[in-house]
């Protein structure tokens, strides 16, 4: 006898403004850089337009846009060795980050 499935494969998320700043809430972690970490998943799990928004977001709230990781990069330094990173790179310089 088959099973009949009873949830649809959720293909891509939706991303208001409150999802977008869930991203700004972040628990500390060891010795990395809360801002940092923030800004590190804001990346990994949004698309880049979502990405646009949380780092206008993050810089409203003050938060450091260049934050270092434990290797003293900032997520620019880091993401201008991705090759698909363009659009990313572009919100991040557009809201102060070197």
């Amino acid at each position: 006898m088959a099973l009949k499935k009873d949830k649809q494969k959720v293909l891509g998320e939706v991303f208001d403004d409150a999802r977008v700043k869930s991203f700004l809430h972040i628990e500390p972690s060891g010795e990395a850089d809360v801002d940092y970490r923030a800004l590190e998943r804001a990346y990994r799990g949004m698309k880049a337009e979502n990405f646009s928004s949380f780092v206008q977001f993050f810089v409203e709230e003050g938060r450091n846009i260049n934050a270092k990781n434990e290797d003293g990069k900032t997520l620019l330094q880091v993401i201008s060795e991705h090759r698909l990173a363009s659009d990313y790179i572009s919100s991040l310089e557009s809201v102060g980050a070197r």
